[in-house]
């Protein structure tokens, strides 16, 4: 049987880890806030890879396991 993996954001354990809000990763990031709200909250369906790289720059990220995990 096929192993079937589940991609998890964890966009909002990075922003609580720095103390930044929704808002300021998006001045920062250049995305819009509601796009920003919908990865956190995990409506998106869909990730744009842009969006998940400009949210690693704003954020100086450098491992990017700590936006992205599978489980």
């Amino acid at each position: 049987m096929k192993k079937k993996y589940v991609v998890k954001l964890k966009v909002k354990e990075a922003l609580d880890k720095r103390e930044l809000s929704q808002k300021k990763l998006a001045e920062m990031s250049g995305i819009r806030e509601s796009t920003i709200s919908d990865i956190v909250r995990g409506t998106r369906t869909v990730i744009n890879f842009e969006h998940l790289s400009k949210i690693a720059e704003a954020l100086e990220v450098t491992d990017i396991r700590e936006l992205i995990d599978f489980e």
